[in-house]
Parts: C-alpha cells; sequence; structure tokens
C-alpha cells in the first residue's frame, strides 16, 4: 500500500498544537517558547516529516540560495576566499551553490544559468578570464543582485569588491629595491587578465620611482599557477643578464618558482628574492616562509558575503564598489640586504 505524505496539519494534530505554530517552528521563529518547539520536533522527528525549504520560499517569493562562482578552486586563494563567503551565507540562513569553472568562459555561463533556474537570490562571482559585461546581462536584466569579486568588469554597473593590486606590488618592489636589488623581475600572469594590468602598472611604476629601467624585458608571463611559476623561472633561466629577485602574479606562481629555481640548484631567499601576492594559508608553513602581499582571502570572502546580502535586503540597492586596502607580510623568501649586496658584487 502506497504511504502518504505527512503533512503539517498531520504534525500539528499530533502536537496538540495550531498549523501556523508548527510553521513557525519550521521556520527556526523565536516566538514559540521552548516546551511547545521541543513537543512538535519531536513529533517532526517521529513522523519523519522532511521541510521542502524550496517550496516555502517560492511560497514566500524569497530564495534561500546564494550563488558563487569561482574561476580557479585549485588554487588555495580561491578555496579559502569561498569558505570566507560560506561562513557568512550560512549564519544568515542561507545555502550556497558553489560552482568552478575552470577559468572557461562557456562552463561559467552553463553555472550561471542553472543558478538562475533554481531562482538563485544573489550571486558572487569572481570572473572567468575572458567574460565580458554581457555575461552578465542576463541575471542584473532579471533583477538578480551581483558582487564581482578580486576580478572587475568595467561597465558591469553591479557591485564590486576588489583589492588594491596597485599599491600591493609597488610596496612588494619598494622593499626589493631596498634590500639592494635592482634587477627585479615579474612573473606569472597574463595580458589579458583583469588584475594583471594594474599589478604591472604597480610594478613599473615603483621601478620607475627608483630610477631603475621598467621596460618588459623581464616581465614573464605564464600560467598564473605553480606550474607556470617553474615555467617562468626556465624563461628567465635563458636570459644572458639575470634578474636577483622577483614578484610574482600569486602564491601559485612563487612558490613555482621557488620550486624552479631548486630546480636550478638556486636556493630561494638565498640566491634569489621571491615575493608573492595573496598570503594563502601555506604561504607562512613554506620553505622558506613566503614573503608575500596580504589579502586576507576569507576576509575577503566574508566582506563580499555581507555586501550581497546587504543587496539582497535593500529593495533598491544602488551599486557598491569597495576597494580593499593590502599590506606586504615580510617573510624569508625575499633575502637579505648583505645576500643581495654579495650577489650584485658578483654578477
Amino acid at each position: 500500500m502506497k504511504r502518504t505524505r505527512t503533512t503539517v496539519i498531520d504534525i500539528a494534530r499530533a502536537a496538540g498544537v495550531s498549523k501556523s505554530t508548527v510553521s513557525l517552528v519550521l521556520q527556526g521563529s523565536p516566538r514559540v517558547n521552548e516546551a511547545t518547539r521541543a513537543r512538535v520536533s519531536t513529533v517532526i522527528r517521529e513522523l519523519g516529516y522532511v521541510y521542502n525549504r524550496s517550496a516555502a520560499n517560492l511560497r514566500q517569493s524569497k530564495s534561500g540560495i546564494v550563488g558563487i562562482v569561482v574561476n580557479d578552486l585549485t588554487n588555495s586563494f580561491f578555496a579559502e576566499l569561498a569558505v570566507g563567503m560560506d561562513m557568512v551565507v550560512q549564519s544568515a540562513g542561507y545555502v550556497q551553490f558553489l560552482a568552478n569553472t575552470g577559468e572557461s568562459v562557456d562552463r561559467q555561463r552553463e553555472v550561471i544559468a542553472s543558478m538562475r533556474e533554481h531562482g538563485i537570490a544573489g550571486l558572487i562571482i569572481s570572473p572567468a578570464r575572458g567574460t565580458q559585461v554581457s555575461d552578465l546581462k542576463p541575471l542584473i536584466d532579471s533583477g538578480i543582485p551581483v558582487v564581482l569579486v578580486v576580478r572587475n568588469l568595467p561597465g558591469a554597473k553591479v557591485s564590486s569588491l576588489l583589492s588594491d593590486n596597485y599599491a600591493g606590488l609597488s610596496q612588494a618592489v619598494e622593499h626589493l629595491i631596498g634590500l639592494g636589488h635592482r634587477r627585479i623581475a615579474f612573473m606569472g600572469g597574463y595580458a589579458d587578465m583583469a588584475v594583471f594590468e594594474e599589478r604591472v602598472r604597480g610594478y613599473r611604476d615603483a621601478l620607475a620611482k627608483a630610477g631603475l629601467s621598467s621596460g618588459d624585458e623581464f616581465i614573464f608571463n605564464s600560467a598564473p599557477s605553480r606550474a607556470g611559476g617553474v615555467a617562468a623561472v626556465e624563461k628567465m633561466l635563458l636570459r644572458a643578464e639575470r634578474p636577483t629577485a622577483a614578484v610574482c602574479f600569486n602564491d601559485a606562481v612563487a612558490f613555482g618558482v621557488c620550486d624552479g629555481l631548486r630546480a636550478a640548484r638556486m636556493e630561494p631567499g638565498v640566491d634569489f628574492g621571491v615575493v608573492g601576492f595573496d598570503d594563502v594559508i601555506e604561504a607562512k608553513t613554506a620553505v622558506p616562509a613566503l614573503t608575500t602581499v596580504s589579502v586576507d582571502p576569507q576576509g575577503m570572502g566574508q566582506r563580499a558575503a555581507q555586501l550581497l546580502l546587504k543587496q539582497i535586503n535593500s529593495e533598491r540597492a544602488e551599486p557598491e564598489a569597495q576597494l580593499l586596502s593590502v599590506r606586504l607580510v615580510v617573510r624569508e623568501s625575499c633575502g637579505i640586504r648583505k645576500n643581495t649586496r654579495d650577489r650584485e658584487e658578483h654578477a
């Protein structure tokens, strides 16, 4: 015999309360006293009732789902960013729908379309490489709040939360110059990546300010990954005149640069200075510990989620642009003044 589905009315009868009281318990409302809540909860468990939250949200014309789309979850920076978002989203009573695009615009379109079908309340996105404003237009036109994080899309007319890439790279270069380095490379990333231009501009301007060459001879493009860092070092080793230090597109590249240096029998922090960008968890425990520009990825994720919730809860929220300050965290990988002087004297 087919078993009939347990309803809210069944629970109300068994618990001796009204249907509205059962609904308040299911919604976690503080308006129900603890004794009644406990009695109703016991009946719910005994009858095996499962609360259909999505159906309830449809009745209330409100979704409990927040979409989060990132471009590369294999990079620990974006994993930490997603953790920060999840902490805020969950505490606000939402469920996150997380997707990784792997830098594919086509994949990004697919996951955004799927999220729209599931009725997301809002979206946080770090756009895939090559994303156009038009890719977000269907979301924007439908009135779904969108927050861009890490990577900007000028002209998108949505909220954004970005780090100060220019200032971060400037600080990193100035620190290496202060250690005595005069030939400083920029390693990793590609010119068509959203934050590349800002970071390279900070790199060039800091060199120019110190009266050093700010041309392209020491810019080594590569994938923004650990493997990309190794590839950048391999390109550098082909040069007759080599740099003595490098600022890297991100920490993943910096770790790869350290790998590539060791493969060439050069010790990071002793034979060559290395500075990253992000300050992921592994930066502190790496050998040598990585000097890097700290963005605080978890904190950034929390701020992005808070900004999105603010947009969701506002009837007519205007787009907001936030630029987060960064700071240089000096550890061992950038080397020391004496070693730098010795290398330059014998170069």
